[in-house]
């Protein structure tokens, strides 16, 4: 007989796999394509970054001419995004995990006073005076995840209070004075050593280039390919909810403000090189320079979501729209203009990236 309970059994779960297909279709034949853009950009954050940076480099090629492609001045803009560029970087981990980091320029500009006082006054070997500065690096990173975690204090106020504390030792230590770039090739060159640059084509590249490059390879494969990088997602997205799975959340945290830290100080030696001295002055925007990047390549400021490599492209951004409104004739004044509205308009992106239906 084929009326069996079984075979009625088999018939039934046939008709619910039917009905859930429809559903299922349903469900996607209703979304309009805008809402079908939505959910493409929630799942993929990093095109957002991606496609204005290509309508950026068209726009600009086309109306500043030849002069925007030449590969001298490409390779400029890469030049002038490097040190901003790691910055994001380290701006990038606090970020995923629903913080923010006002405190990573005065970090990296300590970091290069203290290397530069250890080699070029205190007579220490350049590669031991870039180690203590490493090393320093890391210790203010952590200050603030201990403060964070420790005495949960909030992000923001924490590195707004230790930004004072950095900014106020940087000028200490250095008398608020510059160390020439003459003072540094006379006793430690090796402080400039990321200032290198090799010719290709026109193109003029820089070490501290490559090192932005290479800092955002190694965080994505960090952040992506390693369950340290899936706890650091899954504190940014819901903190309780990932101290109930079993993530010791406060260690991952201290680890992140620890890396961003050393990722900070690695700034600051490439910035010796990029600027060729030390000024305490220098990279005073950093701080908001690098939460730009970071906005604009698509990063949550909830965290959680978002990929690094965005804020390599959101650095690149900045960088493409900085160097064509100024082939293009464009008074400062409104380049800077140009670049509130960027942030603003990534802002509202992603708020309506975030509200994307089922």
């Amino acid at each position: 007989m084929s009326d069996t309970p079984s075979a009625k059994g088999q018939e039934f779960e046939r008709t619910l796999d039917q009905s859930a297909k429809e559903v299922a279709r349903f469900k996607r034949d209703r979304h309009s394509p805008l809402e079908r853009i939505q959910h493409v950009l929630h799942n993929n954050p990093t095109l957002v970054p991606v496609i204005v940076l290509a309508i950026s480099v068209i726009a600009f090629g086309l109306i500043a001419g030849g002069r925007f492609f030449s590969a001298f001045n490409l390779s400029l803009i890469l030049q002038q995004v490097s040190i901003i560029g790691i910055l994001a970087a380290a701006q990038s981990l606090i970020i995923i995990t629903a913080g923010i980091d006002l405190s990573v320029a005065a970090i990296m500009v300590l970091m290069s006073v203290i290397m530069g006082n250890l080699a070029v006054f205190a007579g220490v070997p350049s590669p031991l005076a870039i180690l203590i500065g490493l090393g320093g690096g890391v210790g203010a990173g952590m200050m603030n995840g201990w403060l964070i975690t420790r005495i949960k204090l909030p992000p923001f106020i924490t590195t707004l209070g230790t930004w004072s504390i950095f900014y106020a030792l940087l000028l200490w230590l250095s008398g608020a004075q510059s160390i020439r770039g003459q003072d540094i090739d006379a006793n430690a060159p090796f402080l400039k050593f990321f200032g290198f640059a090799f010719n290709i084509g026109g193109a003029r590249i820089t070490l501290s280039a490559i090192l932005m490059i290479v800092v955002f390879v190694v965080l994505w494969y960090m952040l992506n390919k390693t369950a340290w990088g899936r706890h650091v997602y899954a504190i940014g997205d819901d903190k309780d909810a990932a101290e109930m799975s079993g993530i010791r959340t406060d260690r991952t945290l201290m680890s992140v403000y620890g890396l961003s830290g050393l990722v900070c100080a690695l700034a600051g030696w490439a910035s010796i090189g990029r600027v060729g001295s030390i000024s305490p002055q220098s990279f005073y925007e950093g701080n908001l320079d690098s939460i730009t990047a970071v906005v604009i390549g698509g990063i949550s400021l909830f965290g959680g979501r978002g990929s690094i490599m965005g804020a390599l492209f959101g650095a690149l951004i900045v960088g493409v729209f900085r160097s064509g409104l100024r082939l293009s004739g464009v008074d400062v004044l409104w380049q800077v203009f140009a670049i509130g509205w960027l942030i603003i308009i990534a802002v509202a992106i992603d708020q309506w990236i975030r509200r994307v239906s089922a």
